[in-house]
């Protein structure tokens, strides 16, 4: 998760400045960049239990371990929570999962020496602190009561706020991991070309990158269960977004829906609470406890919304389960050829242009358990995933043809119909009873 810069202050009084969040952030393809965002989910190596912050084997300590090699320590109320380096951070979720953002990058190739960097680093920090760090989307082992949370307040104000408008939303704080890529626009008609591609194959990507069946020790019967999870975590702000298939004038659109979504908190010197319900609009207009809106508040409001692609400075693509390293680094190049060339972006949306919007929330409720199974229309998804594997591969092939050996993972998924969680299935099938094994099975190479 990228940090906010709260230190903003600049007053926002009317909707024309929100848009400027949007509008002032285009850029020239010349200088489009894919930046990747991914959360691992730690185990103690001998247990498979999740790590606690504190202590000499917690999350507080294997942060510190990276601050001592360099970077800028984030501090709240005396706890190190993330790690600024250069254009890349460290991050915790609330459940201790491990987050890498990464420098955003021009050539799909720096990732992937960035990440391997990365994993190096991170396998030798685990080893001396008895970590181990798993190649899925969800903890497998226990319930959401056997995780900790971490110590970072805005997930304080989040944990008491999910429980009254969703009944998964503290799953998915604490559970759940995920990989995301972000990526530049042009201007608002590119932007909304962008965002409406993105939508229109959501539920590809969310099959074809699945890797969470197991659930409490037990295969599930979802392909996803990360993405089952989302389906009631908070309505309000996440899912699929109608007006990105209607609405050209998408900055206006996405700032319209965001200025009723209700707040978590204004942040003032540490994070408070605002009343239930209480949305942007309200505190623009009307203030809150003396505070006015700020361009910080706003930007901080935007990275607490969650539909399947969120629009800031950049449109991030969000619906894919995290797993293993070489579908990490696939899915920068993935959504580089899909959005980033025109051809392939037009090709992209008329794969399910004839679904209704309808037919969309269907189909996104089906996908966590059925995967490539799942039908939209005529299609079974994984027939759609096929095409748009070859869609994907001529676009990547005009942009980036150097990033093409990147996505073969996916290209093997989607000739196979196999998916990750088929492969984490077998794997939990053959060691079940056998618990270090297991965690060898299920772990990263390199960090167990």
């Amino acid at each position: 998760m990228h940090l906010v810069d709260e230190h903003d202050a600049v007053p926002v009084r009317t909707v024309e400045d929100l848009l400027a969040t949007f509008t002032k952030a285009g850029k020239p393809a010349s200088q489009w960049r894919v930046g990747t965002e991914h959360e691992l989910i730690g185990v103690l190596r001998e247990s498979g239990a999740a790590p606690p912050y504190e202590g000499t084997r917690g999350i507080g300590a294997l942060l510190q371990w990276f601050a001592a090699r360099g970077g800028e320590p984030v501090l709240e109320n005396g706890h190190v929570i993330a790690l600024a380096r250069g254009d890349a951070q460290i991050t915790i979720e609330p459940g201790g999962q491990f987050e890498l953002a990464a420098r955003p990058v021009a050539d799909d190739r720096d990732f992937v020496s960035d990440l391997r960097e990365y994993i190096a680093a991170l396998g030798a920090a685990s080893k001396e602190l008895g970590l181990a760090w798993l190649s899925i989307g969800l903890r497998p082992f226990g319930g959401r009561t056997d995780v900790p949370f971490m110590p970072k307040d805005r997930y304080d104000v989040m944990r008491s706020y999910m429980p009254h408008v969703g009944t998964r939303g503290l799953d998915m704080m604490l559970r759940t991991a995920t990989v995301q890529t972000n990526l530049d626009f042009a201007d608002e008609a590119d932007a909304a070309s962008k965002m409406r591609c993105l939508y229109s194959v959501t539920s590809i990507l969310t099959a074809l990158w699945a890797a969470s069946p197991i659930v409490e020790d037990k295969v599930s019967g979802y392909q996803t269960y990360r993405a089952w999870i989302w389906r009631d975590t908070d309505r309000a702000r996440s899912g699929l977004l109608p007006f990105v298939f209607t609405r050209d004038d998408i900055f206006a659109a996405y700032t319209d829906w965001a200025l009723d979504v209700p707040m978590y908190f204004v942040y003032r010197a540490g994070y408070h609470r605002v009343p239930r319900g209480f949305t942007f609009r309200a505190f623009m207009r009307d203030g809150w406890n003396g505070e006015h809106a700020l361009r910080a508040d706003w930007e901080l409001h935007l990275s607490t919304l969650f539909p399947e692609g969120r629009l800031k400075k950049f449109i991030e693509v969000r619906g894919c389960d995290c797993g293993s390293l070489e579908m990490i680094e696939a899915l920068g190049p993935f959504t580089r050829g899909l959005l980033y060339d025109p051809t392939a972006r037009a090709a992209a949306t008329a794969l399910t242009a004839g679904l209704s919007f309808v037919d969309r929330q269907q189909l996104a409720d089906e996908v966590p358990r059925a995967g490539l199974a799942a039908r939209a229309g005529a299609h079974t998804l994984a027939e759609l995933a096929k095409e748009l594997v070859a869609i994907v591969r001529d676009g990547l092939g005009r942009v980036a043809p150097a990033a093409l050996p990147l996505i073969a993972p996916v290209e093997a998924i989607a000739a196979s119909g196999r998916t990750q969680s088929d492969r984490i299935i077998d794997i939990w099938q053959k060691h079940a009873s056998d618990r270090p094994a297991l965690l060898r099975a299920l772990a990263h190479p390199g960090l167990v």
